[in-house]
């Protein structure tokens, strides 16, 4: 049966079509586990995915969308049958793989999270894979020792998906949390997250002064990367580490080895597009118990149909876009 999907496509002349069409369960790739999507969200990584120059999309035509959340329809995988909730994300997902901005999904069963109890598949978007970024975040940093005695933590890109999440999640646990933003008509919308303190992204950025600054920050969560990774690295206390996700500031990082060899702190690199189908599972079963967001319902800024995914993909691409965008998939 027909299907309708947001399909981006690039052109000849090297520009991307995009919009909503029809397609067939044959378009689909072959799979273990057919899924009738309910929900996905717009991420970053879709925007890039669906732009000239954006370096994600590996095949065209492409269904984007990195997760999405449904109910599986056929299944020769052993532990998800038909009628289950499911949830995917990451992986080649809206990449090299027709991802959640379609009515159906075919993905193998290695890719598939059984949906926890406690969570609905709307719930599960609205956490996403901004959401899962930010409790591997969380939970890298907690492994390491990071208490909320031990100190203020430092959330930057704090209005994003990630970051947003990040500070309402680290609040809850009882962090003192510190979020930096360049947008001064969103400090209220930190604060009713549970930001304690605001830095604008201008400190953030700025040149160094020196090679190493004031020890301020226990902790921290960087969604931006660039020289935002680079001043919280020359800022963190002696012994922190902060979980590096994100690269909207930039990919390169400028900094010396001091931060290393003098304060002796780490730099964790989160990737959350490869973790481990086992890690994934046990994380999802924490984000529907003792690392679930508060507020899921106030997380999300907007939520669309497969009509109005493009212009968010656009405001995106745009910075104007706080929290979560989350995607109402009609039934087939």
């Amino acid at each position: 049966m027909p299907f309708r999907a947001f399909v981006a496509e690039k052109q000849d002349d090297g520009t991307v079509r995009r919009g909503v069409t029809t397609l067939e369960p044959d378009d689909l790739p072959a799979g273990d586990v057919t899924i009738a999507v309910e929900w996905s969200s717009v991420n970053y990584k879709d925007s890039l995915a669906t732009l000239p120059d954006g370096g994600v999309a590996r095949i065209s035509p492409l269904v984007p969308g990195v997760d999405l959340a449904g109910v599986v329809t056929e299944s020769t995988a052993a532990d998800v049958g038909p009628g289950d909730a499911v949830v995917a994300h990451a992986y080649d997902l809206g990449v090299s793989q027709h991802g959640g901005f379609a009515q159906l999904a075919r993905v193998p069963a290695g890719w598939v999270v059984p949906l926890p109890d406690g969570l609905t598949t709307r719930d599960a978007m609205a956490i996403g894979t901004a959401g899962f970024t930010a409790a591997l975040s969380v939970e890298r940093l907690e492994a390491r020792g990071l208490r909320p005695d031990d100190g203020a933590v430092l959330v930057t890109g704090a209005t994003g998906g990630v970051g947003s999440t990040a500070v309402a999640m680290l609040a809850a646990r009882g962090y003192r949390v510190a979020a930096s933003t360049g947008k001064a008509e969103e400090h209220a919308f930190l604060r009713e997250l549970g930001a304690a303190e605001i830095l604008d992204r201008a400190e953030t950025t700025a040149e160094p002064s020196r090679m190493l600054e004031k020890e301020r920050w226990a902790g921290a969560v960087d969604c931006v990367g660039g020289a935002t990774l680079a001043y919280v690295l020359r800022s963190l206390r002696y012994g922190a580490a902060v979980a590096a996700s994100g690269n909207t500031g930039g990919r390169e990082l400028h900094t010396t080895v001091f931060p290393f060899i003098l304060r002796g702190v780490d730099l964790l690199g989160i990737d959350s597009v490869r973790t481990p189908i086992d890690v994934r599972r046990r994380l999802w079963q924490r984000l529907a118990t003792d690392l679930r967001p508060p507020g899921l319902e106030e997380s999300i800024a907007r939520e669309v149909d497969l009509d109005g995914v493009e212009a968010v993909l656009d405001e995106i691409a745009a910075g104007r876009v706080r929290g979560r965008v989350v995607v109402r998939v009609e039934g087939r």
